[in-house]
């Protein structure tokens, strides 16, 4: 790399060209290309699964933005997720703990329900990897949200937790505990 070329990185602090995904089959589904700011201003919204080439750090960001008080609040979310991840800095690279976290909570099969003359039964499928992904992203979102209720800790710090938590599939994490339950009612659906 010459010396007028300059690296991409995320936040000006760090860099996604390094990042590995441990499944290779959420390895498509899972974007980090280089940006300085994740904020795409949702020109993905109204194509058909577009929402995979976004960077994953946004995905998440706009998880946390669910309905309630950080609803429509990118900027403020963005920046929690910075601090929380000069937290998370400390171990590795942030990013690469954000997309093993998202491994880790991500149910490899699920139930559905079918009806069948007036009988419902609920019955063990594959997940598809979008859907892992997606499904991953709300768990961990859901994971600071119950972490937050009744907590004096930052929402910076609730952050950092839950996702050092999930990627070392720790059964403390709630994305992790409720990923082994949707698991578990999958076997014993069969």
């Amino acid at each position: 790399m010459s010396s007028t070329e300059t690296k991409i990185l995320l936040f000006n602090k760090w860099d996604c060209s390094e990042i590995q995904v441990s499944d290779e089959g959420l390895g498509r589904y899972i974007a980090f290309k280089p940006l300085l700011l994740p904020h795409s201003g949702g020109r993905h919204e109204h194509k058909r699964f577009h929402k995979s080439y976004l960077h994953i750090v946004e995905r998440f960001v706009n998880k946390l933005m669910s309905p309630g008080r950080n609803c429509g609040k990118k900027l403020k979310v963005l920046s929690a997720m910075q601090k929380a991840f000069i937290m998370v800095e400390l171990r590795k690279n942030p990013v690469q703990i954000l997309v093993d976290a998202i491994v880790n909570a991500a149910p490899r099969e699920e139930t559905t329900r079918i009806s069948y003359g007036g009988i419902v039964y609920h019955s063990a499928v594959d997940s598809a990897p979008q859907r892992r992904v997606d499904v991953g992203l709300k768990l961990l979102a859901h994971s600071v949200k119950n972490e937050s209720f009744n907590s004096v800790k930052p929402f910076e710090e609730l952050i950092a937790e839950s996702l050092i938590l999930a990627s070392t599939n720790d059964s403390r994490s709630f994305a992790v505990k409720k990923k082994q339950d949707i698991e578990r009612m999958a076997l014993a659906a069969r």
